[in-house]
Parts: C-alpha cells; sequence; structure tokens
C-alpha cells in the first residue's frame, strides 16, 4: 500500500477548507484517510500541523503532494526530517 500526504477537502462552496491527511494513494480526494495530519485555511492563510504525526509518516515513506511539500517546508517540518535522515 503506498500511503501519500495530500489535501482533502472540506468547506462549503467558494469557502474552500483543506484537511492534511495521510491516505492510500488509490482512494480517490475525499475518501477514507487512515490519519489526520492537520488542516490548512487557505483563506486565512492559517495551517496546523501535528508534527509528531507527519514525522512518523514521512520516516516511514509516506510521499507527499507538491502542495502539501509546501505547507510542510513553511512549516519547517520537511526540514527537520531531513536532519533526522542525514544523522543516521
Amino acid at each position: 500500500m503506498a500511503v501519500s500526504l495530500r489535501l482533502t477537502r472540506m468547506g462549503s462552496k467558494q469557502r474552500p477548507f483543506y484537511r492534511i491527511v495521510a491516505i492510500d494513494s488509490r482512494v480517490k480526494r475525499d475518501g477514507k484517510y487512515i490519519e489526520l495530519l492537520g488542516t490548512y485555511d487557505p483563506i486565512k492563510g492559517e495551517t496546523k500541523v501535528n508534527e509528531e504525526i507527519a514525522m512518523k509518516w514521512l520516516t516511514t515513506g509516506a510521499r507527499p503532494s507538491d502542495t502539501v511539500k509546501d505547507i510542510l517546508s513553511k512549516e519547517g517540518i520537511i526540514k527537520k526530517f531531513h536532519e533526522s535522515k542525514s544523522k543516521k
């Protein structure tokens, strides 16, 4: 099972709100996800990411989508992941 980290759309029409989730790559966009990592609100510009869970999935080999990778890098999680990877 290939796990990817990607966005699931929530909210109403013209008011998007996204959840950052770990999901099987074969499942549709708004399908059942494995675990919730955080949220992203593009209207307010707010992001909330649980760093421990994100690091767990990155170390297990989950591949983030381009947008999720940008969000995680702005939060500093990608940098911490690469540092922990280079220490080993």
